[in-house]
C-alpha cells in the first residue's frame, strides 16, 4: 500500500513537472547555420560536449545555472522528428579522440539533435511547483547555402539572372566564368529546349559554384542546393541556370515563352526550386526556430583579399533580411514562433592572438551594422561573439627584433607540423583597400591539438557565453 501511495506520488510529480515546463516555456528551437567552412560541426558537438560533460573540466563559468550550482545534469533524447536524419554526434566526437586527432567532417544537409537539460529552478514561482525542471533544447544544424536560398523567394527568375549575372561578371568571379557566360550567351532562348544542353551548362554553373566556394572562399553561393543537393542530385529541379542576356529578349516574347522553349523550362525549373524546395525548407523549418546562431568565418576573406570580403559582407546583408524577426509571446510560440534571440559568432578566433579577440568582434559587428539600421530590432535580442568552439592552438610570448610579442602555437593543418607565429592584426573596422597592402594577414589553418575522449569536456573559447546567451533567460 506504501509502495502503491509513492508511486502515484512520483507520477503526480512527473505530471506536475511537465505542467511546469509547458507552463513556463521550457523549450528551445535552436537553428545552426555557417557560411563557408565556418565550423558548423564543430561548433554543434563542442555545444553538446560542453553540457553532457559539465563538470569534467567544462570551464563554464558564464553560464549562470553551471556558475550558481544549480545545473544537474545534460544529456541527448531521442529527437522529435524522425523524418530529419540525426546529427552525428558520436562520429564526430570519435574524430577528436584519434591519434592525432581529426577534424570531424562537416554535414552537408539538415539534421537535429535534441538534448534534455535538468536544473533547479531559482526563479520565485517555479521553484514552488517543483524541485527540477527540465529545459528541452531541438538543435537543428542546417547549411548556411540554404539561408542565403531565402531570398530568391522575393525575387523572378528574371530579377534573379540579373542579380546573378552582376556576381558572375565581377571580380573575382569573372576570371572562372567567361566560358560559361559565352555558352549562355549564344542560346536562342526562344528555341525548342534541349534538356541535355540544359543539363550541361547546369552542371558547368554547378562547377563554378564550386569553384566560387572552395577554391575562393566565397559566400554568396546560390542555389544553395546545386552543391549540397542531398537527395536532390541529378533531379531536373536543379537543372538550370541564370539566362544573362535578358537585354536583347523582347520582353513580350519572354512573357509568353512556353515551358517547352529554352527559356520557358528555365523559368519554370526555377519557379519550381523556389516553391518546393525554398519556401518548402521555409515552411517545414525555417518558421519554426525560436533561436538562431549565425557562424561566420571572417578571416580566410581577410587572408583571401578585398573581394572576398566584400562577398562576406554581401551574404551577411542578405541573412539580415531573411529573418522573422519579434519578440516571442506565448500566444505566438503556440501559434506562430519567431526568432527572438539572434547569435552572430566569429568562428576560430583562436588562429589570432587574445588581444585581437576585441578587433574580431568589433569587426562582425561592422558587418552587422551594414544592415542593422535597415530593419526593427525593437524586439530581438541580438548579440555578436569572437569564439573558437574547440580549441586548437595555445598563447605565449616570443622575442622578435629585440621586443616581446604575443603568439599562438598549434599544429599546422596542412602537414600537422607544430608552429609558432603571430597571425598579423585585425581591423577593428571594415578594411580600406589599403588594408591588404600595408596589414598583411597570415591566416593558417589548424588542427585539433590533442585527443579528447568522449567523456571529457573540448576545449574551447566563450562557448558559456555563447549557452548564456542562447538558454540562459529559460534557466532560472
Amino acid at each position: 500500500m506504501a509502495l502503491l501511495s509513492k508511486q502515484k506520488i512520483e507520477k503526480l510529480k512527473r505530471k506536475a513537472s511537465d505542467l511546469v515546463n509547458r507552463t513556463f516555456d521550457q523549450h528551445i528551437n535552436l537553428a545552426v547555420t555557417g557560411l563557408s567552412r565556418s565550423g558548423k560541426t564543430a561548433f554543434i558537438t563542442s555545444f553538446v560536449n560542453q553540457l553532457i560533460n559539465e563538470g569534467s573540466h567544462s570551464k563554464l563559468g558564464f553560464f549562470n545555472v553551471v556558475h550558481q550550482g544549480n545545473f544537474i545534469a545534460a544529456k541527448r533524447v531521442p529527437q522529435k522528428n524522425l523524418h530529419i536524419a540525426r546529427f552525428e554526434y558520436d562520429k564526430a566526437m570519435q574524430a577528436f579522440s584519434q591519434e592525432p586527432p581529426n577534424w570531424p567532417e562537416p554535414t552537408s544537409g539538415i539534421s537535429e539533435l535534441r538534448l534534455a537539460l535538468r536544473y533547479q529552478p531559482t526563479d520565485s514561482l517555479i521553484k514552488y511547483a517543483t524541485d527540477t525542471v527540465t529545459l528541452t533544447i531541438d538543435i537543428t544544424d542546417y547549411p548556411g547555402e540554404w539561408l542565403l536560398d531565402l531570398p530568391i523567394l522575393n525575387l523572378t527568375y528574371e530579377e534573379w539572372s540579373e542579380f546573378t549575372t552582376e556576381l558572375l561578371t565581377g571580380v573575382p568571379r569573372a576570371a572562372y566564368s567567361q566560358s560559361f557566360l559565352n555558352k549562355v550567351n549564344q542560346l536562342d532562348p526562344l528555341a525548342p529546349v534541349d534538356e541535355q544542353l540544359l543539363a550541361d551548362l547546369a552542371h558547368e554553373y554547378t562547377n563554378l559554384l564550386m569553384i566560387y566556394r572552395h577554391k575562393l572562399g566565397l559566400s554568396v553561393i546560390q542555389p544553395g542546393r546545386f552543391i549540397l543537393p542531398g537527395e536532390l542530385a541529378d533531379a531536373p529541379i536543379l537543372q538550370f541556370f541564370p539566362f544573362t542576356n535578358f537585354n536583347e529578349l523582347d520582353k513580350d516574347a519572354y512573357q509568353n515563352a512556353t515551358d517547352d522553349s529554352l527559356i520557358g523550362m528555365l523559368r519554370a525549373r526555377y519557379i519550381e526550386y523556389k516553391e518546393r524546395v525554398v519556401r518548402n525548407f521555409y515552411h517545414e523549418h525555417f518558421i519554426h526556430f525560436d533561436r538562431q546562431i549565425v557562424l561566420a568565418d571572417c578571416l580566410t576573406p581577410l587572408n583571401n583579399g578585398p573581394e572576398s570580403f566584400q562577398d562576406l559582407t554581401q551574404a551577411i546583408n542578405m541573412i539580415m533580411e531573411s529573418f522573422n524577426y519579434g519578440q516571442s509571446s506565448l500566444f505566438r510560440r503556440l501559434f506562430s514562433p519567431r526568432i527572438d534571440k539572434l547569435l552572430f559568432a566569429a568562428t576560430k578566433a583562436d588562429h589570432i592572438t587574445p588581444e585581437q579577440h576585441t578587433n574580431l568582434t568589433s569587426l562582425l559587428n561592422q558587418l552587422v551594422h551594414e544592415t542593422k539600421h535597415h530593419l526593427s530590432f525593437d524586439e530581438i535580442e541580438m548579440k555578436t561573439l569572437a569564439i573558437a568552439s574547440v580549441k586548437s592552438t595555445n598563447v605565449g610570448k616570443a622575442q622578435h627584433q629585440g621586443s616581446e610579442i604575443p603568439v599562438i602555437q598549434g599544429n599546422r593543418a596542412s602537414d600537422g607540423k607544430l608552429i609558432t607565429l603571430f597571425p598579423g592584426t585585425v581591423p577593428n573596422k571594415l578594411p580600406q583597400a589599403d588594408y591588404w597592402q600595408s596589414s598583411p594577414f597570415n591566416f593558417i589553418g589548424f588542427s585539433p591539438l590533442a585527443r579528447i575522449d568522449s567523456h571529457e569536456s573540448l576545449p574551447h573559447l566563450r562557448m558559456d557565453q555563447v549557452l548564456q546567451f542562447l538558454l540562459g533567460d529559460k534557466i532560472k
